[in-house]
């Protein structure tokens, strides 16, 4: 995907959406049965838990999905037209569960509200994604500890480019963007790449 982030049209620099205290009694309550839980279920509190933590945002602009792939638990993507896409890895919720609802989805939610509050030129687990963490009752990390054993993950194929100083290997996300029309200058000539092997140029 080539999003990028731009202000949205429905940020608001001064106020903090909270979520309510009924929404989240509720959700807890949910959370509670996830060990016995069915994917259409654990789909409705994921979504349910995101919702309320998003508070008073305009839901029309949140699109939520379930078709991250690979180890990442969750994304999130603003993109050019302001709206957020958080996605969830069903995969890893199906084994996180409580967890995942409790860590995962608090963490991609500090996403869209530190852009949301701060605009796209903050660092993206910075302090104020941190500082967003800790009021949604959240501790403010990283990485998640899953068990991602048995999860397909993407294998890049690389391609062989050349410049007038040296070989380059590209891998097959910017191999595609090359043949989309998107140009890559070598750092150290500045010449553009062209694809093959610098011998076979030769």
């Amino acid at each position: 995907m080539n999003d990028k982030p731009i202000v949205s049209e429905t940020q608001n620099q001064n106020a903090m959406p909270a979520s309510s205290p009924d929404a989240d009694a509720e959700v807890e309550a949910e959370a509670s049965k996830l060990r016995r839980a069915s994917v259409a279920d654990l789909i409705a509190v994921a979504e349910a838990r995101t919702r309320a933590l998003l508070g008073r945002l305009e839901r029309t602009r949140i699109e939520i999905r379930f078709d991250l792939r690979g180890k990442s638990a969750g994304q999130v993507r603003i993109r050019p037209d302001g709206r957020a896409l958080i996605r969830y890895n069903l995969e890893l919720l199906k084994r996180g569960g409580a967890d995942f609802i409790e860590e995962t989805i608090p963490h991609e939610v500090a996403h869209v509200l530190a852009y949301q509050c701060h605009g796209p030129g903050i660092r993206p687990h910075g302090a104020e994604w941190q500082r967003i963490m800790r009021m949604l009752g959240a501790e403010p990390t990283r990485c998640h500890d899953y068990d991602v054993s048995g999860l397909e993950t993407r294998t890049l194929h690389y391609f062989d480019y050349h410049c007038g100083c040296m070989a380059h290997r590209l891998s097959s996300i910017r191999h595609n963007k090359v043949a989309k029309g998107q140009r890559y200058l070598c750092k150290r000539c500045g010449e553009p790449l062209k694809r093959g092997s610098r011998s076979a140029a030769s």
